[in-house]
């Protein structure tokens, strides 16, 4: 495949252009009259050709917008691009093909993939892009915003297979969790996927990202059930220290003497109060009549 890349055309102020144009269309309007003044036919001879050639001339006159562009076609051959804004004169014989160098926002629509464990999810995204080499877009590729779109569609649904939709630790990247890690990772797919299209990423982000409607009540029980463990284990992690700070406390101060049986007895009973789920209800023992 022959390798484009986009050059500087050559053009003239269209300004200067234009008063070329009207100077040459005096001088072509005074032929004409010097042949009906002087009825000498053989005036026109030269009077016809000069028009015909200021209406090709006049072709050549283009208005180029700021962060707008006109790619420029010979024939079949590529000769540059007009990029900078304002009034132009480039060769008359071309075709300019229009292509825009403005930012553009692609949203995809919701896609249904799985994700790394297997699981049908949902997931959408925005892609901010922008074309930086109208060469590549306009002969590379067919129809570059089209490419633009089912590139992105594909980077979107390998992405999605490369990470699980929630992880159960913090050390593992996940689509849900690393929100950042997984941005940065799409817009360095849809580059890689964009760049022969003449085209940059500026921004990629997840818009939409959701368990598939068939499993979504099982894995809203499951994310359930897996904060209540977790909230559990640091409730446990946090009785534990207690209790150990607590004894640890009645030893060093001396204020009362445990054997292994009451400190197993008052463990437990610690335990008891601060991990339960209802409220601990404190029995008072206050000895017997018979001691």
């Amino acid at each position: 495949m022959q390798q484009i890349t986009e050059t500087r055309a050559n053009r003239m102020n269209g300004f200067l252009a234009l008063f070329i144009f009207l100077a040459l269309l005096a001088a072509d309007t005074y032929l004409i009259y010097l042949t009906i003044t002087t009825k000498t036919p053989s005036i026109l001879w030269g009077a016809i050709p000069l028009f015909v050639a200021l209406m090709i001339y006049m072709n050549g006159l283009v208005v180029v917008q700021p962060n707008d562009s006109r790619a420029l076609i010979f024939f079949g051959k590529y000769i540059g691009t007009v990029r900078d804004p304002g009034f132009w004169w480039a060769n008359p014989f071309t075709v300019k093909k229009h292509v825009s160098l403005r930012i553009r926002n692609m949203n995809s629509d919701k896609l249904k993939v799985n994700d790394l464990v297997g699981n049908p999810i949902e997931i959408a995204a925005v892609v901010v892009w922008r074309v930086v080499d109208t060469a590549r877009a306009l002969f590379v590729v067919e129809h570059y915003e089209e490419f633009v779109d089912i590139q992105s569609e594909t980077a979107i649904r390998a992405l999605a297979s490369e990470y699980p939709y929630d992880a159960h630790d913090d050390s593992r990247a996940s689509l849900r969790g690393s929100p950042q890690e997984i941005a940065e990772g799409l817009q360095r797919q849809l580059q890689t996927r964009l760049e022969a299209a003449g085209v940059v990423v500026e921004e990629s982000r997840i818009s939409h990202l959701a368990y598939a409607p068939e499993i979504a009540q099982a894995m809203l029980r499951r994310q359930q059930a897996e904060a209540v463990v977790a909230a559990r284990l640091k409730i446990v992690e946090g009785a534990v220290g207690m209790v150990e700070s607590a004894l640890r406390a009645l030893s060093e101060q001396n204020i009362v003497s445990l054997d292994e049986e009451k400190k197993a007895t008052m463990v437990n009973n610690l335990m008891v109060a601060l991990v339960s789920e209802a409220e601990a209800q404190p029995v008072i023992n206050t000895g017997t009549l018979y001691q």
